[in-house]
This record gives C-alpha cells, structure tokens and sequence, in this order.
C-alpha cells in the first residue's frame, strides 16, 4: 500500500495520510481531493510513503487527482518556508499556492481576438453544419482580421461560449498591441541601475533601487524586464495594490509588445484567475503581474523578481497566513538562484538597514527622469487659524483657486475616509459609539448614516442627542466626503472627484477616474492613500494634505516611518512634467523632524534617524518581534487564555536560555472589536532562530489546549503593535 501525505487547508499542524488507488498517478505537488470528516477537502501531496502511523484499516482512499497540474518543488518549498517561519499549519499554507479549481476562461475580454495558425488549419472545412460558427471563421481567417471586444460581446451567449472554446484550444489568441516597441530613454543614473542588475542574473542578489518619486523606476524595470524576456526567463513583477496593475500592465504592453504578461491577484474572477495561472505554470507567460499572492506563482524560467513599493504595508497579510510577499519574495529569489529588485523612493527601515550594512545592494537614482521635471517645493502651513475654512487653509484655497485659473490638476488628500470621524453633542458629550467595538462611528453623508469602519455596523444618524436631546449635533473632524462638500462650494465650478474605498466599490470606477484625469476632465482630486502612490498625472501640480499630525500621536512604533513613506509618495504626485509642483501640508508642529524631511525631500536623513532610536529601544531591524492575539465573547475567557499563554510562553523561552523576552498580556489597542474583548502578548528576541523554537513551543501548548472560546493567532513580524 503506498501512502501519501496530504497537507489539507484546516488550522492543523499536521500532514493527513491517504492510500492511493490502484491507477492513480499521485506524485508529490500534486492536487487532490479527499474525504475529510463529513466532507471533502482538495489539498496537496507533499510527500509519498510505504509506511503510515494510522492502522491500515482506517486509512482512507485518495478520491480524485483534481487537477492535471502539480505545484512544482520551489512552490512547495515556499509554501514550507512561509507556514514555519509564520507559524502557520502547512495547509493553510499550501492552499495559499493553489489556482482556482474553477475551469479556465480567457482572462480579459477587452482585447481583440485573431484566428492561429492552428486554428486556421483545424477549423477549415469542419463547420459546415455550424452556419454562425462557419462565418465567424471565415470573418477571422481574412489575412490581418481581428475580432475587437465589442463585436465579441455582441455576438450573443451562443457564439461567445464558442469563442472560448477556441481561445482554450490555441485556435484564437489574443491580437496583443504592436505597442512602441522601443527601449524607453535611461539616464546616466537608470542606466547603471539595469547594468548592476542585469550582472547580477543567474544568481541570487537582493538589490534596493532607492530613486525620488518620478525618478523613472519603471523604466528600470522595463529595460531589465526586456533583456530577460530576450534571454528567454520570466519576471515577476509584485505590486502592493489591485489598483497599480492595469497601469503597469498597459506601460509592460507598451514596451515589451512581444511578451505576453498576465495579471494574478484577488480581484479577477476565478476562471480568468486559473488562465492566468495556467499560463505562468506552462512557461507561456513571460511577465507575471500581480499582488502578494502572485509569489506563489510557478515560473518554471523565473530569472528576476521585482518588488515594487517594497516598503508598502499592504504586502503583508493581516489574516489567515500572516506572511509578508516581499519577504517571502527575497527567500524565494534565494531558493532559485535570481537578483530580485526591492524598488522605493521611501524604503522601509528593514530594507534600508540592509542596505547599510552590506547585505543589499543599494542602487540610487536621486532625480526625475523627465529632465523638465523637479522636485516640488513644500510648504507648512498652520492646520488652524483664523483663515482656515471647514479644515483648509487659506493658503490651499488659494493655491487650488491659482491651478483652477491656469487649468491645471490640484489633489487634496486626506488618510479618513466618510464625512467626519465622529459624531459629538456639545452640551453633554455623547459621542456616537458602536455597540460592538470600542471605536467611534464615522458620519458618512453618502448615503447619511453612522458606520464602523471596524466591523461594518451602521446606524441611522440620530436627529437629537439620545442622552440629552440637543438637536445640535456636531461633526468632529474632515473626511473625504466634507472635503469633497467644501470644495465644491468653494469652487462651483471646478470639475471635483473623490477617490477613496466608497467611491470605488464599483468594478472600474477607479480606472475611470484615472481616464477622466489622464483626459484632463478633473481639475481637483479628493482622496485617500489609493492616490498616494504610483499613478503619474502629468497636469497635476499641486498637492494638499490634511491630518499630516495624526502619525504624531499613534502609539505605533512604526508610525513615523510609515507617515514618512506616506506624505513623501503622495507629495510625489505633483510636478511630474515640465510644470514646477508644489506641496502643502497643514501641521501644527512645522518643526517637527518629520516634517523637516519632507521639506527637504530627505527620507535618508529621517530614516538613519529612526534607525538610531530603534537599536536603542531593541526594535526592528534590531530585534525580531511576535506578537499572539487572543478574542474571546468574554473577557474572562481572553484572560484566561493569556495568562496560561504567558506561562507556557515563559516557560519556554526559559529552556531557551532567557533570549526571548516575554512581555505580559495586555489589552489591545481596540479592546473589543465585532462584539470579541481583544488582548495581545507581545514576544522579543535578537535571536530569529531563538524566537521561533518559542513560537513553536508555544503553539503545541496552546493547540492541545482545545478551548473552542478564544480565537488566537500568531503573527509574526508584525507591522503594528497597536
């Protein structure tokens, strides 16, 4: 009886053993459904087996191999790497690896169509019952035709499952866009980034390209992109946002027409999703395209991976697999022997420590490409005052008014989305809570209501104080919705649109608004970090930010660098072209180190800084952090939990030798979220390998615990501790 060893997708740090039938070809990597309790569950073979611990009558059968296409060694290895190093149970982690099992369909259906040489060769002749069909192959097989997406979606149900039926066989492809084709213009300084990195190909090399927003970083990418695809590789290419992909698919079409790139991310639907992650398995795909969990893409000819705004939050994920795509990135690139490229104009302090010391290779492009443009000029203004109007200041009314006059773009960003933080009665002080977390509700005025942007809850907006009866209500705070509101009636004719994650629930509706900007059919932006990073408008060149101190007062450890980060990018927005650019940031603290650097553009100078302060406060990059999250209905039930999580906790960094530091349970920042009383243990170590064997044992004592009340979790690295 041959046994193989199934890594299923439950929160069990254990491999399931299954016998394999007679005829069926199982081999490590492969995808397959089994039966599991009452159900079946689809997992990965990560190892095959003559012998099993469970007696021979109670193993049960593998029941199908569901997919012809196993994960290859390197995404198992990954997979491996990511559920020991973030604590995870090996088959959640594998299931981060899967493609959906869902049958492939063409993957967009917004570009034109054209008949293979295939397909030309095994449909001629073969439809003469098939009328509609018969027309449709002749209409393609004229020297030259395509088939545009209109006239695809105007053909009708019928003849459109047909035409996937044909993109599926090879007969139809896509007419990819003739694009430029050209190499894009480099620089003295971009010029010796793609020599460095291109001398590194073949083997394993991390390096930091560190260039000021409009720097041209891109084009870095674009140009090395080029010569790999040329030398027969692939890339990966990680963006932190759903958001950034189709502009830089459309710029890698631009550049690079002859090499086909697809997209892997959340927000494609399942059968375009599998498509996609058919063609980087086959080896068809020469760019692959997407979001944190592209990593786990194969590319059996990965020659580079980029990762691009490195230092973006938004690369770790918050549930489930706590593991961080950049990181798990640099592994990978590691285990296959390629350069991998981090890019940012604000590094994150890990990668910046790196580059000091020696470990990465810090590549620098210190101006903007486009030799018209500079860096804008930033200027502080008080956040209040006498002239400042509903949260904006005089001084940016009157610098938007000057963009309206000479028809050029402002943005106006503020990091809150909704109408206003909160809701207050300023004879009493009520404030409008939610009933099941301990957070504020947001006034939203699009459609009017009270939500929590916590857990979603959401009321009606009172018509009088509900604990004094003042009809008087007061609205704390700017929003984008306010903004939004008093902009408009300051400039009644200004052409104004608010980005933010109301405003682009709907598919496409921030593609449009990039369109109508591109067009020069906005004159003011209104937004959230959607608009801090990585879009180029060439007409805009003003930026305004609001609620710059809010970082100020954050107990996050983190919390300058990332406000750092944040205000560099979006002051990044303005000045791109050969019109000057200019910055205004409302503070009440103009003297304040960070914004100094902004002021001067010097992101170094801030980051050696906090560098500084972190190795004397023993915080990354200096120490390694976990940090276990417990919920519970009650709070007993979390201290409970905690205080026994403390004690195994303890006692196993004491049969470590003391190098773990375990600090005691507290609540956390948000104490109660969605109804769940929250807390959280925090673990530090100089040691990574000390921390882990911790972690470890922490975990076995915690899952054989089985107390079904408390929902916990590990995460390690944490980007947050508040």
């Amino acid at each position: 009886m041959t046994i193989a060893r199934v890594a299923l997708p439950v929160a069990v740090d254990r491999l399931f053993d299954y016998w394999i039938p007679a005829g069926l070809d199982v081999a490590c990597g492969a995808i397959v459904r089994v039966p599991l309790a009452r159900r079946r569950a689809t997992g990965v073979v990560l190892g095959i087996s003559q012998e099993s611990e469970v007696r021979r009558e109670d193993l049960l059968a593998i029941a199908e191999v569901v997919d012809a296409t196993a994960l290859p060694q390197d995404v198992l290895e990954l997979a491996e790497f990511v559920a020991g190093y973030y604590q995870s149970a090996p088959g959640l982690a594998c299931a981060l690896a899967l493609p959906p099992l869902e049958r492939a369909v063409p993957a967009r259906d917004d570009v034109p169509l054209r008949l293979t040489a295939s397909g030309r060769e095994a449909l001629a002749g073969a439809l003469r019952r098939a009328p509609a069909q018969r027309a449709l192959h002749e209409r393609l097989a004229v020297d030259g035709a395509t088939l545009s997406a209109d006239e695809a979606r105007a053909l009708g149900p019928a003849l459109r499952r047909v035409l996937a039926r044909w993109r599926e066989a090879g007969w139809v492809e896509e007419a990819r866009p003739e694009g430029k084709g050209t190499a894009p213009r480099l620089n003295e300084e971009q010029r010796a980034a793609v020599d460095a990195i291109l001398a590194a190909s073949g083997t394993f090399a991390p390096l930091l390209l560190q260039g000021v927003t409009g720097s041209g970083k891109t084009e870095v990418y674009l140009a090395v992109a080029a010569a790999i695809v040329e030398g027969g590789g692939q890339v990966l290419m990680l963006v932190p946002e759903i958001n950034l992909t189709p502009q830089l698919c459309a710029r890698v079409a631009d550049a690079l027409p002859r090499a086909r790139t697809v997209t892997l991310h959340s927000g494609l639907a399942e059968g375009a999703r599998r498509a996609n992650w058919e063609a980087a398995a086959s080896g068809r795909a020469d760019i692959v395209l997407g979001t944190r969990l592209a990593v786990f893409a194969p590319l059996p000819r990965l020659a580079l991976v980029v990762v691009d705004e490195e230092h973006d939050a938004s690369f770790k994920q918050h549930d489930g697999v706590r593991y961080h795509a950049r990181d798990a990135a640099v592994w990978r690139a590691r285990r296959r022997d390629v350069p991998v490229v981090l890019g940012s104009a604000t590094p994150s302090l890990e990668s910046h420590a790196h580059a000091l010391a020696g470990r990465y290779r810090r590549l620098v492009l210190p101006r903007r490409a486009d030799p018209r443009a500079s860096l804008p000029a930033v200027r502080l203004v008080p956040a209040r005052g006498p002239d400042v109007r509903d949260g904006i200041s005089g001084a940016l009314l009157a610098a938007i008014g000057e963009r309206l006059a000479r028809g050029e773009q402002s943005l106006v960003f503020v990091n809150r989305r909704g109408y206003a933080p909160s809701l207050k009665c300023p004879a009493c002080g009520w404030q409008a809570g939610c009933t099941r977390c301990s957070a504020r509700l947001t006034t939203h005025r699009a459609p009017p209501m009270l939500l929590c942007h916590h857990c979603g809850h959401r009321e009606r907006i009172p018509p009088a104080c509900p604990s004094c009866g003042n009809v008087d209500l007061a609205a704390g705070g700017h929003g984008t919705q306010r903004l939004e509101a008093v902009l408009a009636g300051a400039f009644p004719r200004a052409r104004i649109a608010r980005v933010d994650r109301d405003s682009t629930r709907r598919s496409g509706a921030f593609a449009a608004v990039r369109e109508q900007v591109r067009d020069n059919a906005l004159d003011v932006l209104v937004g959230t970090q959607m608009l801090a990073k990585g879009h180029d408008f060439p007409r805009l060149t003003l930026v305004g930010v609001l609620g710059a101190d809010n970082a100020l007062y954050s107990a996050d450890f983190r919390a300058t660098e990332h406000a750092a980060a944040l205000l560099l990018q979006v002051a990044g927005r303005a000045g791109r072209a050969e019109r000057p650019g200019e910055v205004i940031v409302q503070t009440d603290f103009p003297g304040h180190p960070l914004f100094a650097a902004v002021a001067r553009h010097d992101y170094d100078a801030l980051a050696t800084a906090a560098l500084v302060e972190r190795e004397a406060a023993g915080l990354p990059p200096y120490s390694h952090l976990a940090l276990l999250a417990a919920e519970a209905h009650r709070r007993e039930d979390v201290g409970r939990f905690c205080a026994r999580a403390h004690e195994a906790a303890l006692a196993a960094a004491k049969a470590r030798g003391g190098t773990v530091e375990v600090f005691p349970p507290v609540a956390a920042a948000l104490a109660r979220r969605a109804g769940f009383e929250r807390a959280q243990m925090l673990l530090r170590s100089p040691r990574r390998g000390d921390l882990n064997a911790v972690l470890t044992a922490l975990r076995g004592e915690l899952a054989e615990s089985r107390d079904r009340r408390v929902r916990w979790a590990i995460d390690v690295d944490p980007q947050s501790l508040a």
